[in-house]
């Protein structure tokens, strides 16, 4: 039967990793902890794409609109989504989440469910949708598209009411049956406060845990939008990271037991922030940190911080801050007045992703002759080899009883590098609690870096430039055998 089986799948076309697994003469390892869904392991993959803060603040100069805004004041003349996305492609981006509603209410795309929107903007004379451009651009370009639609509406006179939910789900469901796949749905925290209300120029304020009936909203998204990823500070499927710094913690799980600042259940606008960047190990949930931050100081275009860009090394600090610690880089890129990407922004952007891809175009280790203490049941299958394919469905993994195993890498020639990067096989759960990287120097084994979680992507960073032809990983915490799926050395560029 063995024999069989082993021609049939030589006999078809399989990729080597599947063949490989296909043909394992030992079972994996049990799967640790909670466990990811195939959305998010899917989403765990982009790492990096981008917020467009787009709307009536851009022309009033304001953070928050207050919801009483003309939308007559809506109207830029010059507005190229397909430029848009070209820029943000330039960079190394893998999606773009536009805020299709802003906490003003003002919707980019002509909804039926209220007259402050598009439809009434000198922009195309009331008959444009920046959400469709968007949307259709980012596929052009091979760019996912996500939606921010916010909860908290200071135009609707419903809101606070039991009126309003109905108005909210209509617009998602517009949202995610009008403009193909989406890849995210993004919830924000702020709910509640002064607004205009219709007219009404007051502070409302709501029962976070409970008005807008998140189980079922959720639940409607999921019918409408099953692959997408569900993002508010309790998930379901990503995590709010604690802060708009896009920065996660140097120790990151993507398991979480979010918590409300009074230690109570949590609820979107209502969790401990601190503990976020963090998470929980053996959370209760699998739900992984995105780390949102802007690339000016406000997260709307304003004419007074043009000079304020982050820069191409601080936008490379971030990344490694965030999806260098197992968590993704969501990064806002403002469209200014004429409804482009301003001309700074754009240079820092470029530069920034040519960085990414001089530094992590090719593993140094690529052609390393690799061992391992141990492999699971002497099985190729698991081999180190997998380590350096290229291939996150492959992974090394070890026998069951061994927890604390080394990988050594014999490269080619002597490397220069300042960049390690590991990847967990996640689809088994977040096992690792700790490793250190060594090189070999003056003939003897030295200290590169160390960590805790790892994740879908942990870098470790040095100051100082390495060369060494050998390298070793040692896992030195795992409450289990270890499954990795990649190794990699690079050398930073920019």
């Amino acid at each position: 039967m063995r024999s069989d089986r082993r021609a049939f799948l030589l006999s078809v076309p399989l990729s080597v990793s599947a063949a490989s697994r296909l043909l394992a003469r030992t079972p994996p390892p049990a799967p640790y902890g909670v466990l990811p869904s195939e959305r998010q392991i899917r989403w765990s993959e982009l790492e990096f794409y981008n917020f467009l803060h787009f709307t009536v603040n851009t022309f009033t100069d304001k953070e928050w609109g207050d919801g009483n805004e003309s939308p007559a004041v809506f109207n830029p003349t010059a507005f190229d989504a397909a430029e848009i996305i070209e820029v943000l492609k330039a960079a190394g981006s893998r999606g773009v989440i536009l805020t299709a509603k802003h906490h003003d209410g003002f919707c980019l795309w002509p909804t039926k469910t209220t007259d402050h929107s598009i439809r009434n903007s000198p922009y195309k004379n009331g008959k444009g949708d920046i959400v469709r451009e968007i949307a259709e651009a980012a596929g052009r370009h091979g760019l996912k598209f996500g939606v921010y639609c916010s909860p908290w509406d200071r135009n609707q006179a419903t809101y606070g009411t039991p009126q309003y939910l109905p108005i909210y789900r209509e617009q998602l469901r517009e949202l995610l049956t009008g403009y193909g796949p989406v890849f995210e749905v993004w919830h924000d925290g702020a709910n509640g406060g002064r607004g205009f209300y219709g007219g009404a120029n007051e502070t409302r304020t709501i029962d976070k845990q409970h008005y807008y009936d998140w189980p079922n909203t959720w639940k409607m998204e999921r019918e409408l939008q099953p692959d997408a990823a569900i993002f508010s500070d309790v998930g379901p499927d990503i995590r709010w990271v604690g802060n708009e710094k896009g920065i996660a913690g140097e120790t990151c799980w993507a398991t979480y037991t979010p918590r409300s600042a009074s230690g109570g259940p949590a609820a979107p606008g209502d969790v401990d922030e601190k503990e976020a960047p963090t998470g929980t190990r053996s959370g209760r949930l699998w739900m992984p940190a995105e780390c949102d931050v802007s690339i000016r100081p406000g997260w709307f275009w304003h004419e007074s911080e043009n000079g304020k860009v982050k820069t191409p090394r601080e936008l490379l600090d971030l990344y490694y801050e965030s999806a260098g610690r197992g968590a993704s880089f969501l990064l806002n890129v403002p469209p200014d007045r004429r409804g482009l990407i301003s001309e700074t922004d754009a240079a820092s952007l470029r530069a920034f992703g040519q960085a990414l891809r001089s530094t992590f175009g090719s593993n140094l280790a690529g052609g390393a002759r690799v061992s391992a203490s141990n492999v699971r049941g002497n099985d190729r299958a698991y081999g180190p080899h997998n380590l350096l394919d290229g291939d996150r469905a492959t992974y090394w993994a070890t026998d069951d009883s061994i927890t604390t195993p080394t990988v050594t890498f014999d490269l080619e020639h002597p490397a220069t590098f300042n960049l390690v990067r590991l990847r967990e096989h996640i689809a088994l759960g977040q096992r690792v609690a700790g490793f250190a990287v060594q090189v070999w120097r003056d003939n003897r084994w030295s200290d590169f870096g160390k960590g805790t979680s790892v994740g879908s992507g942990r870098i470790v960073r040095s100051q100082t430039l390495v060369t060494t032809a050998r390298v070793r990983l040692l896992i030195t915490d795992s409450p289990v055998s270890p499954a990795l799926s990649e190794f990699g050395l690079f050398y930073e560029r920019l």
